[in-house]
Formats: structure tokens, C-alpha cells, sequence
């Protein structure tokens, strides 16, 4: 794995996007993609669209099997208004790949990058709002319980939150127990062509699938093997520490202080949208389901993505 040091940027111009709508981004804006040391041993990417006057800071958590660039559209139309961060976890897209012997890849260790993440980057906690999909939910949940005050809202879907392998497509059940997980393992990394080019297809219509853009595609594509850990090693080692960190959780739920809003797909396929129905109710959170959406909301309605940020703010 290369070493990367800040500051390393590269300047990309984006425009807002046609189907976000024109009146949440009437310009281009400048977005900055490089590097962050975070840890001794932990680097990562990640993108920053900046604003001459923000109204606060957003961070972006990507799922599986996405890396940064999923938000760059959202981050452009967002960018009038707030600083928008958005990062690779370790394990996917180009930030650092260590050995799972000094990295666990689990919720519990992407929560404690998460906070040295915030830290690192000086962002204001008292202005920022964490949005968190699929593998980066959890991690943000397990932060706030730990500091409370790791950021003014969290905005959480389509993952699992407790241990209720019912609730999960059987891939996943797979997953949280050997031998099976191994043997979904080693199964994703051969067909890991396939799950990238469907896996945000999976459960949906006909009329409401759609195509990834080119350089998103492409940066998943190249993000997937870049190093000697794939996405998909990345995610078994996840999946080893998942019950005991769901666990944890669901154990310590009334203790969860940071204010929480739940959104899911109403079609996701991989996690059952009655497992974000429990955590809203027992932690009292409004929950918003989105109709005929499935595990990808913010690539499939990433205006829904964009009106859920600023009614958060």
C-alpha cells in the first residue's frame, strides 16, 4: 500500500447534476479529492466540496461495495451551502489496506477512524451531520455512543443494526458464521465483476433500475483490489466482529443521546426495511421510508438524499 501524506489533492469541477433539481445547485463547484493521514498506519481518501459561507459541515459514510466518488453529485448540489465531506473506508476505494491482524475491519475499529477522521480534519462537531449508509451506519451509531457529541445529527439506513439474520438477504446471513463466510468470501472475490455491476440493480423493478455513472463504476471497479485487501476481504473481516458489535449496541440503545434520523429504501432487498422499522421504534427516532427505492437510496434518488440534509439543518 502507498504511503500518502497531506496534504495531496487533485481539483475535480462538478456540475449539479439534472436530476437532483435546479434549485439546489445553480453552479459548479470546486470539490478536492487527496489524502488524510488519520492514524499511524491509516490513511485515507477523501473528497471535500467546499462553500464560501457553509451552514455546516456534512460527511458522507459510503456501504458496500462503494467508494466516495457515490456522493460526488449530492456533494456538488450540497456544496452551495455546506462543506461536504465524504471518505473511503479502509478496505475499499484507495485509502489504506493494512494487514486485519493490525486492523480488525470492524464496526467498532471503522467507528474509532471515524472519530480520528473529525478530528483529523478539524471539522466542527457542533455543525456537522453525518449521513450513513449500509457498512458506515453502524460505525456511527457505536461513535455516538461513545461521544456523544461526535456530531449534531445522524441520518442512518438500510443496515442492520441488530442481530436479526431473518431480516437479511442470504448472502449476509452467510457472512456471520463460518464456514460459510468464508465460502461467500472467497465466491464474492471471484465474481466481484458481477456484484459490482449489480448489486445496486438487485430487488428493483424494471422501470426503476439504473446505470452507475462511467467514473463511478470505474473508480468501485479499481477500488475493489487495491491492495492486498479486497472490498470483499474487507467486508468478511467486518461481518467476523458484526454480532458482537450489533450486540453491543442494541445493549447500550437507551443510551444513545446524539439525535438519529432512520431512512430506508421501501424495496431494499438486503436489509428488510422492518429492521429499520425497530430501531426508530425503540429509540423513538422519526423514520422515513422511501417508496419504491431499494438498497442504494442516495444513488437512486439522490434528491432524496439532498432534501433529507437540508431539512436536517
Amino acid at each position: 500500500m502507498l504511503k500518502y501524506s497531506m496534504p495531496l489533492f487533485f481539483s475535480i469541477a462538478l456540475s449539479a447534476p439534472a436530476t437532483i433539481g435546479a434549485n439546489v445547485a445553480s453552479a459548479a463547484s470546486r470539490t478536492e479529492i487527496g489524502y488524510i493521514d488519520v492514524t499511524p498506519d491509516i490513511t485515507l481518501r477523501r473528497m471535500v466540496a467546499s462553500s464560501a459561507n457553509p451552514k455546516g459541515t456534512v460527511l458522507f459514510l459510503h456501504g458496500f461495495p462503494e467508494t466516495l466518488l457515490v456522493w460526488k453529485d449530492i456533494a456538488t448540489a450540497l456544496a452551495e451551502d455546506y462543506e461536504v465531506h465524504a471518505i473511503d473506508w479502509p478496505g475499499y476505494g484507495l485509502s489504506s489496506r493494512p494487514a486485519s491482524t493490525k486492523f480488525s475491519y470492524s464496526p467498532r475499529e471503522y467507528a474509532d477512524l471515524l472519530k480520528a477522521y473529525i478530528k483529523a480534519a478539524g471539522i466542527d462537531r457542533s455543525k456537522l451531520t453525518i449521513y450513513a449508509t449500509d457498512i458506515g451506519s453502524l460505525p456511527a451509531l457505536l461513535a455516538a455512543l461513545n461521544e456523544p457529541d461526535i456530531a449534531r445529527k445522524i441520518i442512518v439506513g438500510d443496515f442492520a443494526p441488530f442481530d436479526r439474520p431473518s431480516y437479511m438477504y442470504e448472502t449476509l446471513q452467510n457472512l456471520k458464521h463460518e464456514p460459510a463466510a468464508m465460502k461467500t468470501r472467497a465466491y464474492m472475490n471471484e465474481t466481484s465483476t458481477e456484484i459490482l455491476a449489480n448489486a445496486y440493480r438487485r430487488g428493483l423493478a424494471a422501470e426503476k433500475q439504473f446505470d452507475l455513472p462511467p467514473d463511478v463504476l470505474k473508480d468501485m471497479t479499481e477500488g475493489w483490489s487495491h491492495g492486498e485487501i479486497t472490498s470483499a476481504d474487507a467486508f468478511y473481516h467486518y461481518y467476523s466482529h458484526f454480532t458482537r458489535d450489533q450486540d453491543y449496541l442494541e445493549a447500550h440503545l437507551a443510551e444513545l443521546k446524539t439525535p438519529v434520523k432512520v431512512v430506508w429504501g421501501e424495496n431494499d432487498l438486503y436489509i428488510n426495511k422492518a429492521m429499520g422499522q425497530e430501531l426508530a421504534q425503540r429509540t423513538g427516532v422519526p423514520l422515513t421510508i422511501l417508496p419504491g427505492v431499494g438498497h442504494y437510496p442516495h444513488l437512486q434518488t439522490p434528491q432524496d438524499t439532498v432534501a433529507e440534509i437540508r431539512a436536517a439543518n
